[in-house]
């Protein structure tokens, strides 16, 4: 999937994502914000879209988020200010392959629901392993493909269609697990069925 296809993708999902995808995917995402509430720190999230997770953050703690879509930021930046917010979250546009900050800023990165949509995977998975600081968390929630049983056939009839979905349905949990600073501590299903994964990756160091 390239960028162009990723920016017209967007564009179209941004009006209603949070009632579509949004909907299906708001419970492990507020699973996974629970686990990052855990520690204190500075978090960056890549792949911040609507902001569906920000109102999910304690009180105290500083995120950033990032995003390549105009729109899906413009919806973010609303949910900011209507939630008194914008204390604790700052929101950029970026390209998630060329992350603007300094190596080792934060103590936790977030990418939920972004892996299998972006260009270069492999490339953001050694931006966010590079801004991490040592010792620090990455945490993932992610569909990765199956390689039995009837969903596997359906992803693999729906993966040609990945810049009309704006996602791929098959993809591999290899292509995030090959950055050698980051190693796999946790691993386990999310709602709905099973469908979405967590993973929680440590950055040797520190």
């Amino acid at each position: 999937m390239d960028i162009k296809a990723v920016q017209n993708s967007y564009a179209r999902w941004a009006p209603v994502y949070d009632k579509t995808f949004g909907a299906i995917t708001n419970d492990g995402r507020r699973r996974t914000v629970e686990y990052i509430n855990s520690n204190s720190g500075h978090v960056l999230e890549v792949g911040v879209g609507t902001g569906l997770s920000l109102g999910h953050y304690q009180p105290g703690m500083k995120v950033t988020g990032i995003d390549f879509s105009d729109q899906m930021l413009e919806k973010a930046r609303n949910r900011v200010q209507e939630m008194g917010l914008r204390q604790m979250i700052e929101l950029r546009q970026m390209d998630a392959r060329e992350l603007d900050f300094p190596d080792a800023s934060f103590d936790t990165v977030a990418a939920m629901h972004v892996l299998s949509v972006v260009p270069e995977p492999e490339r953001v998975m050694s931006e966010i392993a590079r801004v991490c600081k040592p010792g620090g968390r990455v945490v993932i929630t992610n569909h990765f493909k199956r390689t039995r049983g009837p969903l596997a056939a359906l992803e693999r009839v729906s993966a040609p269609f990945a810049n009309v979905l704006g996602w791929h349905s098959d993809f591999a949990i290899e292509r995030v697990l090959g950055e050698p600073s980051l190693t796999v501590e946790e691993q386990r299903p999310l709602p709905p069925l099973g469908m979405m994964t967590f993973l929680m990756l440590r950055k040797t160091g520190g």
